[in-house]
């Protein structure tokens, strides 16, 4: 099982949840997140919004298609998305930071504008903004304490945030019986941290520990699972560990509801890299490198990337981009 951290305790042995946070994304990667503050009513407050959205007819939730958003916003249909080139048999609403648009945008700025958002169900909206303040706020405690257990000052990766932070907020169902097991495709988030809240008893989530042998994640009641993006890892040159993870589509007569917070630094920031003490840098493994998928420097050209790739549809439609056979994730 990964490591369970409780995160109110950095403030009774702060030194002490340091290195355990230290270790446990230097060995896994991955880990569950208790003690957060984040309450239970609101939890379950953005749970049955995901439920009732997913429950209306399909021509309901297709007013708000994706296909209408230039910033790739909205609702993506069964299979609408893509990992690897293949097709991830999930339906999902994507919620990005409600801003105005960016006049005669190019490339990555073109990310930035509104949202659709659903008429029903009653609260949809207002509970998934109280959700992006909620989990900002753990995410930036939790870069704060990973900063100072490398070494760092503690506000080393505040800059990047400060302004325009590019947050993501994915509401997904994974259908049962689906035409593939793959739920999500084999990835490593491109962004820097990621907090996923599952309903309980939900299956499915895998992470790749060693080469080509895939560990059950299952949820633990009050906890986010939370793991590394790879400029983490970029920013620790490997000392940090982007873990491949992957979900698999649950069995007939099941679904999992899941809702994954991406937390990403404004789109023309670049995430400082660490001089880590020698004990550290030691043990760095150095950052994985493909040719097809290029991990870049500035965030948003990450982010431009993943999101073109990811949906070709909306690629094509708004922003002249024809699909290719080049693999993507929409992370």
């Amino acid at each position: 099982m990964l490591p369970v951290l409780d995160l109110s305790t950095s403030q009774t042995d702060p030194d002490g949840f340091r290195v355990a946070l230290r270790e446990a994304a230097h060995t896994y990667g991955f880990f569950y997140l208790t003690g957060h503050s984040v309450s239970d009513a609101q939890i379950a407050e953005v749970l049955r919004s995901a439920r009732e959205f997913f429950a209306l007819p399909v021509d309901v939730k297709n007013r708000i298609s994706q296909l209408q958003s230039p910033q790739f916003r909205g609702y993506s249909r069964l299979g609408g998305e893509l990992t690897n080139g293949q097709v991830d048999w999930r339906e999902q609403i994507d919620i990005g930071p409600e801003r105005a648009t960016v006049p005669g945008a190019e490339g990555y700025w073109r990310l930035q504008g509104p949202n659709l958002w659903p008429e029903q169900p009653t609260g949809f909206r207002a509970a998934f903004e109280d959700w992006d303040r909620s989990l900002s706020a753990v995410g930036l405690r939790l870069l704060r304490l990973w900063a100072e257990s490398l070494g760092a000052a503690a506000d080393l990766f505040d800059d990047a945030f400060a302004g325009l932070p590019a947050t993501l907020i994915k509401v997904v169902r994974y259908p049962g019986g689906a035409a593939s097991d793959q739920g999500v495709g084999a990835h490593k988030d491109s962004g820097v941290l990621t907090l996923l809240l599952v309903e309980p008893d939900s299956t499915g989530l895998q992470v790749e520990l060693t080469a080509g042998e895939w560990v059950d994640v299952p949820p633990v009641p009050g906890a986010f699972i939370v793991n590394i993006g790879e400029l983490l890892e970029v920013a620790t040159g490997g000392y940090l560990r982007a873990t491949r993870h992957r979900v698999l589509s649950p069995k007939p007569g099941t679904d999992r509801v899941s809702i994954p917070y991406f937390l990403n630094p404004a789109l023309d920031a670049t995430v400082p890299l660490i001089v880590l003490p020698d004990e550290l840098a030691a043990l760095a493994r150095g950052v994985e490198t493909d040719p097809d998928n290029p991990i870049f420097n500035t965030y948003g050209e990450n982010a431009w990337k993943s999101r073109t790739r990811a949906h070709p549809d909306v690629a094509e439609r708004h922003h002249g981009i024809r699909p290719t056979s080049v693999p993507g994730s929409g992370y």
